[in-house]
């Protein structure tokens, strides 16, 4: 038989490895997410040149870490739809391509695991640090939808332009989830190891 024939599957197996093709509708999906995101990114920037001569450095800052935010998702929906749609559903073919992805050359379904755990942590590296930047704000702001401190500062005459939703306690929990994200990452990176050296030792002996 020629080594270049297909080997021929009999009914079940053939339903069961055709089935991946139930995943296209959800990379599809992503790639329209993908062009929300490109609108939500064009929105902010246009908000960020218009203030650009009114806004303060903080809100400045916060508006660039906003748009760095959406950048680093679209990031990860890229490596979800490519390197998902490479690993589960089918081959892309870019060998040669000269604009394939680095990554892609060696892809497979534990480096793109570790790609992604280190994509989240990078996202909520930059959540973190726009709360850092808001948390200067606490006890020097009233809380969003806290309706008697925004009446006492009108009473008081003040122009009330601003309020926050950062408390001492959302900033602990953030912290938390972020080391529990890093930790994740860490056990994730580790156990991967543990198995590529496990199996270069069965194939050794």
């Amino acid at each position: 038989m020629p080594m270049d024939d297909k080997p021929e599957l009999s009914p079940l197996p053939r339903l069961i490895f055709n089935s991946r093709w139930l995943q296209l509708p959800l990379y599809l999906g992503l790639i329209v997410a993908q062009g929300v995101y490109v609108v939500l990114f064009l929105k902010e920037l246009w908000h960020l040149m218009r203030g650009a001569t009114s806004l303060g450095e903080q809100d400045i800052m916060l508006i660039v870490l906003g748009l760095i935010d959406v950048v680093m998702i679209s990031n990860l929906l890229m490596m979800v739809i490519i390197g998902g749609y490479e690993t589960f559903v089918s081959r892309l073919r870019l060998q040669g391509h000269p604009d394939q992805p680095e990554w892609l050359s060696h892809v497979n379904a534990s480096v793109l695991k570790v790609k992604l755990a280190m994509a989240i942590i990078g996202i909520s590296s930059v959540h973190l640090l726009k709360t850092f930047i808001e948390a200067g704000a606490l006890g020097a702001l009233p809380m969003c939808g806290a309706a008697h401190d925004l009446a006492t500062q009108a009473a008081a005459g003040a122009a009330v332009t601003a309020c926050t939703t950062v408390t001492a306690a959302g900033v602990m929990w953030q912290t938390i989830i972020h080391m529990v994200f890093i930790g994740s990452a860490i056990g994730i990176t580790v156990a991967d190891k543990l198995m590529a050296a496990t199996a270069k030792a069965a194939r050794d002996h």
